[in-house]
């Protein structure tokens, strides 16, 4: 099984050396604007692919996605370029749609008549209205990762605060990938009991640096439950939603996570796994691309869920839904300025 990676960037980097880790795919070709750059990531990935199961990777142009069974494009410009982090900034990634909406507006043409059938899976951000702009291009196979690695991250901020492993909590984050983001506590459980109960227990841990982890009045860690609880429910929703920016800070570029994240769409797709994930995909109800449960496989989506929510947790998904078409719908889409 070929995959295509356009975009040589840290991003795309990081998805060749998960995919190849995965060992879910036999080729991997890497495209980028830069043709010496994408060598070089190949030729440094190569050496220890060895220690992998084996895969042939290799620099390559747009005609060498013929046969291809996913294209991911993660080439764009990212948030620290694009001035889009700033934790106070309601627009949050959807800053970057008309730069990375022009950019492409060059490149899907070419994936188009290179690979016509494969599915396109859209890393750049902001991928959901991204994802809408390849349908506007004319293919209509197309996934955004969506609000996967923002529900592994739920669950991370979950897992520690409980002392458990994030495997054993269940949450979802739906809507779009960007600051509306919704975090379905009503559904969120660990062992069968609702987290928004467990996290009223004793045996919560606070974050670290977190005033709540500085022992109260009486040397108690939390004077009330109830308002303990509700400190910490917006403790973690801060974290995951601006993860990103705390990442970027640190490194530059939010990368290894969605990389992970990436090659495990790959590997689901061409095992055809049938794995129910949280993906972007157009969603007719809400009119636009936006993450929801999903069934994929090798086609892509086979099915989608809409999962039980609470009456609060449906009006913010469709003010979700409602961003990302205004977004769209504000955007100048015509430039066509060239990747990066």
């Amino acid at each position: 099984m070929k995959v295509g990676i356009i975009g040589a960037g840290a991003v795309g980097a990081a998805c060749v050396l998960a995919t190849v880790l995965r060992g879910g795919a036999r080729q991997i070709v890497l495209v980028n604007r830069d043709r010496k750059r994408a060598e070089g990531v190949v030729a440094d990935v190569q050496y220890g692919a060895s220690l992998s199961p084996a895969v042939e990777l290799r620099a390559g142009d747009y005609p060498d996605l013929q046969g291809a069974s996913l294209v991911m494009i993660t080439a764009g410009v990212n948030e620290k370029g694009g001035g889009a982090t700033d934790r106070g900034d309601p627009s949050g990634r959807l800053r970057l749609l008309e730069a990375n909406a022009a950019i492409y507006r060059e490149m899907v043409p070419q994936i188009r008549r290179a690979a016509p059938d494969a599915p396109i899976l859209v890393v750049t951000d902001p991928p959901d209205p991204l994802a809408e702009v390849v349908r506007m291009l004319g293919h209509e196979r197309v996934l955004s990762t969506g609000t996967y690695l923002d529900s592994l991250r739920f669950r991370f901020h979950l897992a520690r605060r409980l002392q458990v492993d994030a495997a054993s909590v269940e949450a979802l984050v739906v809507g779009e990938h960007g600051t509306s983001e919704v975090l379905l506590w009503s559904s969120t459980r660990v062992g069968g009991r609702n987290v928004l109960e467990l996290l009223q227990t004793s045996t919560v841990r606070p974050a670290p640096n977190s005033a709540l982890a500085r022992p109260a009045e009486g040397g108690r860690a939390y004077a009330d439950p109830g308002e303990a609880r509700e400190k910490i429910r917006q403790e973690i929703e801060r974290e995951v939603r601006f993860a990103n920016i705390t990442i970027i800070e640190g490194i530059g570029a939010s990368q290894y996570g969605i990389g992970m994240v990436c090659a495990r769409i790959a590997e689901i797709m061409l095992r055809d796994e049938r794995v129910v994930i949280p993906i972007g995909c157009y969603q007719r109800k809400f009119g636009t691309t936006l993450s929801l449960p999903s069934v994929v496989g090798r086609e892509g989506v086979v099915e989608t869920f809409e999962p039980e929510m609470s009456e609060s947790e449906v009006r913010a998904l469709e003010r979700s839904a409602d961003a990302i078409k205004q977004a769209l719908n504000h955007a100048k889409l015509g430039a066509t300025p060239k990747a990066a």
